[in-house]
């Protein structure tokens, strides 16, 4: 391989949250009185910490959302995941090949560490991520598009920005890891290529990744 570690975003690249997660926001701000559609969550907040709802949300409209906000958000998402949530095609065929081979890698998610290890547990992704390999925005100061999460994984895991390659489904991502000094290459499963744009490639198969990263 050209690079010396993989980063894979989370939500959306290894475990197919971003439907549930974006109809369960949606809902919940509109019940709330901010009217916002699948297709507004998605191009908004998709690939966001959860800071950056509070931060939109107030800008655009001068209120605040409720101080049990991200409690009762995550409530509803993790109920979702327990019952509902399934990897992402291929993923798992993916990463035994990377343990087999011996392949760094390691997770960089804005979500939060427990919505990762919830995630994990139910797709059973939990047996390919140690401790010493799951990121969050939790450990920093800022989320995507800020770099802070990358070069922060990139460190604990001991390989220099330009060694590492990200996988990335969010425009936010994308911004991130081309902020971090780093290749990225989109997953245009769920987004368009033309929204990545910066990329250094794209699939839309778990299945052609290695090939793209040999």
């Amino acid at each position: 391989m050209r690079h010396e570690l993989i980063i894979f975003d989370n939500d959306g690249v290894l475990v197919d949250s971003e439907p549930l997660s974006n109809r369960i926001l949606a809902g919940y701000l509109t019940e709330l009185g901010h009217p916002t559609s699948y297709e507004d969550s998605l191009r908004d907040y998709m690939g966001g910490a959860v800071h950056r709802v509070h931060d939109l949300i107030l800008e655009r409209t001068g209120r605040r959302l409720p101080e049990d906000f991200d409690d009762a958000f995550h409530e509803r998402v993790f109920t979702a995941f327990r019952r509902e949530l399934e990897p992402v095609a291929g993923v798992p065929e993916m990463l035994e090949k990377l343990a087999a081979e011996g392949v760094p890698y390691c997770v960089a998610s804005s979500g939060s560490h427990e919505r990762i290890r919830v995630g994990h547990r139910k797709t059973r992704l939990d047996r390919w991520f140690g401790e010493d390999t799951i990121f969050s925005a939790q450990d920093v100061g800022r989320g995507k598009p800020a770099p802070d999460l990358f070069l922060h994984a990139a460190e604990r895991m001991g390989v220099t920005p330009e060694r590492c390659v990200v996988v990335e489904d969010s425009p936010l991502g994308v911004q991130a890891a081309l902020a971090a000094g780093m290749d990225v290459y989109g997953f245009t499963a769920m987004t368009p290529a033309d929204r990545l744009a910066g990329a250094n490639g794209y699939f839309d198969d778990m299945g052609q990744l290695l090939g793209l990263l040999a």
